[in-house]
């Protein structure tokens, strides 16, 4: 009979592509953006249907958040913005939008344990798609 071995794979956070820069506990959601992006591109979904920001999620995309260089993949025009709410313990139920990174780090030196959503928005088109999930202060379960 003949022997097959195989090898040890290592699935460790560098071993896999696109998975060194992720904290622990993160969920990347590319490979949805990747199939959302591909259905719109060939025309099984209608721009109206993509392009549905709330109106509250546009006025945080337009106030404060954080700008970066990559262009809207839907109308190509804008330059998406990641819009950041923090989600835990005597916090709203529709979170709190986060204003800059200051923030952000007073919640990761909380006691408590935080969720992070981080959500790219179009200002221009509307579109928007969860980016990523991580936690805040995940080491005190530890």
């Amino acid at each position: 009979m003949l022997s097959l071995a195989s090898r040890s794979v290592s699935f460790s956070q560098g071993s896999l592509r696109g998975g060194g820069s992720s904290a622990p506990g993160e969920i990347d959601y590319r490979l949805a953006r990747q199939h959302l992006i591909s259905e719109f591109r060939k025309g099984r979904l209608a721009q109206h249907e993509v392009c549905d920001a709330h109106p509250e999620l546009m006025r945080a995309a337009r106030e404060v958040a954080k700008p970066t260089t990559e262009a809207c993949p839907i109308c190509e025009t804008g330059n998406l913005v990641l819009v950041s709410y923090v989600f835990g313990p005597r916090l709203p139920s529709h979170g709190r939008c986060i204003t800059s990174a200051k923030e952000l780090k007073s919640f990761a030196k909380s006691k408590d344990e935080f969720a992070c959503y981080v959500v790219e928005v179009c200002p221009s088109c509307r579109w928007n798609h969860l980016a990523r999930t991580f936690l805040l202060n995940p080491a005190r379960s530890a």
